[in-house]
This record gives C-alpha cells, sequence and structure tokens, in this order.
C-alpha cells in the first residue's frame, strides 16, 4: 500500500493533448490500475520494517506512536538540526524524511519502537491470520491503547492492505474527535493540572496518616498479645485465696481486649477506605492527563490553521502594497484564482469573510446554506459547474452532505470536508492544495494502491 486508504485531495485535472504528454514526457497509460516501480512485497515470514513500509503511514507512525521528546533527543543524531532551537514539526518532519530514505536513522526509530513497544510486540504475535490481528486491534480501540498496538499491527507480518487500510483510518478518524473544543479546553486543562497537583498533595498526607495509623496499629496488637501472654502464665498457676477478686479482674482485662479489638477494626476499615480513596484519586489523575493530551492535541492543530490564516492576511496585505498587483505574492490563495468554489453549510459572518477573501484572489465562491434559508434543489443544480466542493463537517446537515457528495462522485468533482466553519479551516485546505503542494505529491512513488478498484 502506497497510499492513504481514503481519497486524497486531487490536484486539478490538466487537459493535455498527446502531443504535450509526449514533450512532458508522461507515457499514457492507466495511473489508476497499472502504477509504475511499484514496491515488491514484504517477507510474510518476518515483520516489517519501517523503511519497508509505505511512506504515507510513516507521519502516522512517526506522530502517533513516538513522543516530541524522544524525537528531540534522537534526530539530531542523524540529522544537521539543533537540539534546543528546531521546532517539533521541524523535528516531525525530519523523523518522517530518515524513516523514509532508511539508513541508520530509520534503523534507530524501528529500534527505538520496537524496545518501547515489546509487550504489544508479543501480544500481537500470538495472531495467526487477519481475523485474530483485527480483533487484537478493536480491542486496542476500545481499552484505549492505540498507540503499541498501532506499531504492532503495521508491522506485523500478516498484516495486508486491507488490514493497514482499516488501521489507518480509524486511526485518522480519531483525529477529528477533538473537532467541537475550543479554547475553553485550553483554561479547563490549566484547571485540571492544578487540581492533579493538589490530589497529589492529598495523596501523599493520606499516605502518611496510613503508614502512621498501621505503626499504631501494630504497636497495638504486640500490646495485646504480650498482655494475652500474661495472662496465660498467670491462668497456669494455682487460683490464689482471693477467686472473686481473680474473677473480677479476667471479666476487666476481657472487656479491654474487646476494646481494643474495636479499635483494630476501626483502624483497618479507616485503612482501606484510604486505600480506596487514593485508587479513586490516581485514576482522576490518569483522566486528567488524558485529557491534557487531548487538549494540546488541538492546540497544535489550531495553530497549524492560525498558521494558515496569518500567512494568507500577510500575503493579502503584501498584494494591497504593490501598484499594479501583478507581482504581489498571494501564495496562499493562488489556488482558488479563476476557480468556481461551492461552499455548502457554515455560518452567515464567516461565510461573508470566506468569499470577500475567494474574489480577492480572483476566484468565485457560491454559498448554500444546504436547506436552512436556500432551497435544497438549488444544490444540486450548483454543483456540476463547480471546480471545487467544500463543506464544514460540524455545521452542514447529512442529507446535504451525502446529496453533494453523491453528486460530485457523479460529476468527477473534487470536494473536501472541513473541520470548522471558521475562516483559518478553509484558507488551511486551499494553502494545501496549492499547486507547490502538488507538485511535491506528484514526485512521490507510485502507489501499487488503486483508490477506484482498491
Amino acid at each position: 500500500m502506497h497510499t492513504p486508504p481514503f481519497p486524497l485531495a486531487q490536484p486539478p485535472r490538466l487537459k493535455l493533448s498527446g502531443d504535450e504528454f509526449a514533450n512532458a514526457g508522461i507515457r499514457p497509460r492507466d495511473a489508476c490500475c497499472s502504477p509504475v516501480n511499484a514496491a515488491p512485497p514484504l517477507n510474510a515470514k518476518r515483520r516489517a520494517r519501517l523503511a519497508e513500509l509505505d511512506s504515507h503511514l510513516h507521519c502516522s507512525i512517526i506522530g502517533t506512536c513516538l513522543s516530541t521528546h524522544e524525537l528531540r533527543k534522537l534526530v539530531p543524531k542523524f540529522a544537521d538540526l539543533d537540539r534546543r532551537d528546531a521546532s517539533d514539526l521541524e523535528i516531525h518532519h525530519t523523523a518522517v524524511e530518515l524513516a523514509i530514505a532508511g539508513g541508520p536513522g530509520a534503523k534507530a526509530l524501528h529500534k527505538l519502537l520496537d524496545e518501547r513497544y515489546a509487550g504489544a510486540i508479543r501480544r500481537f504475535d500470538k495472531a495467526a491470520d487477519e481475523t485474530e490481528l483485527l480483533n487484537l486491534w478493536d480491542d486496542a480501540l476500545k481499552n484505549g491503547d492505540i498507540p503499541p498496538a498501532y506499531w504492532a499491527l503495521v508491522t506485523h507480518p500478516f498484516a495486508t492492505m486491507p488490514v493497514r487500510q482499516k488501521a489507518f483510518g480509524e486511526l485518522h478518524m480519531l483525529s477529528h474527535l477533538v473537532g467541537a473544543a475550543n479554547r475553553a479546553d485550553i483554561r479547563r486543562l490549566v484547571a485540571l493540572e492544578q487540581e492533579n497537583a493538589e490530589l497529589k498533595e492529598k495523596i501523599e498526607r493520606q499516605q502518611s496518616r496510613l503508614q502512621q495509623v498501621s505503626v499504631e496499629r501494630d504497636a497495638s496488637i504486640a500490646a495485646l498479645n504480650q498482655q494475652i501472654a500474661q495472662l496465660n502464665a498467670q491462668s497456669a498457676r494455682p487460683l490464689p485465696a482471693d477467686a472473686a477478686g481473680l474473677a473480677t479482674e479476667v471479666q476487666q482485662l476481657r472487656e479491654w481486649l474487646d476494646t481494643a479489638d474495636r479499635r483494630v477494626a476501626l483502624h483497618t476499615s479507616r485503612r482501606e477506605a484510604a486505600e480506596q480513596r487514593m485508587q479513586q484519586e490516581q485514576e482522576a489523575a490518569a483522566a486528567l492527563r488524558r485529557s491534557r493530551d487531548q487538549a494540546l492535541a488541538l492546540l497544535r492543530l489550531v495553530q497549524s490553521e492560525c498558521d494558515a490564516l496569518e500567512r494568507a492576511t500577510v500575503d493579502a496585505a503584501d498584494a494591497a502594497n504593490t501598484a499594479n498587483g501583478a507581482g504581489s505574492r498571494r501564495a496562499s490563495l493562488d489556488g482558488v484564482q479563476g476557480k468556481r468554489i461551492v461552499y455548502v453549510g457554515g455560518r452567515p459572518g464567516s461565510n461573508a469573510a470566506l468569499k470577500r477573501l475567494v474574489e480577492a484572489a480572483g476566484g468565485e465562491l457560491l454559498v448554500h446554506d444546504g436547506g436552512v434559508e436556500d432551497r435544497k434543489g438549488l444544490l444540486a443544480a450548483a454543483l456540476p459547474g463547480a471546480d471545487l466542493v467544500v463543506f464544514p463537517v460540524d455545521c452542514v446537515d447529512h442529507d446535504s452532505m451525502n446529496t453533494l457528495k453523491r453528486i460530485c462522485e457523479r460529476h468527477s468533482i473534487d470536494y473536501h470536508p472541513l473541520r470548522t466553519a471558521s475562516v483559518a479551516s478553509f484558507v488551511d485546505l486551499i494553502a494545501r492544495l496549492h499547486p507547490d503542494h502538488v507538485a511535491q505529491l506528484r514526485q512521490a512513488p507510485a502507489s501499487a494502491f488503486c483508490l477506484r478498484h482498491g
């Protein structure tokens, strides 16, 4: 498998004649079903190496299974990067390049992954076929233990194209679960971290108190055992003349012993309650850590969209400062020049801003609210003439989304979902569809995976 298991953003189709194909060095062929330089199949008797996997899997493996802290220690050993000044994106990008290139860097990454997830690898080695392998993967998804299971699955000898395709797709969809979060999550994360620190201090105090109670209980038990031994020794002696006084003393000792037993039982119940509370607080701390990780992942995604929006704003300002506009730098929105884009769903405020941006870049944006005020019949009439269809997944109804997908597939129109209805998400998508980005995609190795036939 040399491509992700879902349709990617396709570059605009170039209408070239036969002579232009020949001049460009392009041989006419069925690119869908006849890939060139397809990678040989992996050895089914051993686990796959990191460098042997499809290059489209390296980004998901590096980003999911290894932390930035681990990569920051390893990657500078094999690349010309500063350990302290390099950004997280540069570290991640260089690690993916090392994995694709093979060599010592890829071997070191593979060794690090095997050492970290040795337990998961041994667990997945018990799978005898694809069904058992997918069952282990589904169990890992339910338990939330995804990074070890993902590495063990993609390198397993029985991990065929459909198996890796299913795992990659489910891992991709997990990234959309944080789409509805907002800045309040960051503030809540700070509060949760503070609460986590207070809970840790409380647990330490309870553990200290529990240890003190245990010492007191052990001392009480030792004293009682000593008194019992003394009583047994006294009972072995001949009864004194005053039998009535001795019976009274024995009764008092029994009452005192019963009182001591009740105190021991009380301390035992308190200790068990303290241990139960400690267990609950440890689980709460783990939940707080998971919430923090999700919030940090969302923060990185929002930062990426903000960077794209900032680049578009700077490019627009450069275009406004240019006298005739011919030499302006508008790389972020050049992809919409001369294009007719249909935007389905969204919010009125952001839709108006998007329309101004697209028209300023030389494109045309047709907005349809999905049936709130516009008739749904207009949607089917507007799509066939579009070059690109975009819809935000958080602000569009399912019926309109299914309709536009069906019509776009019928008329071979590219359509792309957006994470949110914000301007930043739209600008980030257009930047990713820029011709320079498309040229990089064309230089990728040919795929053995057919997007039409599987």
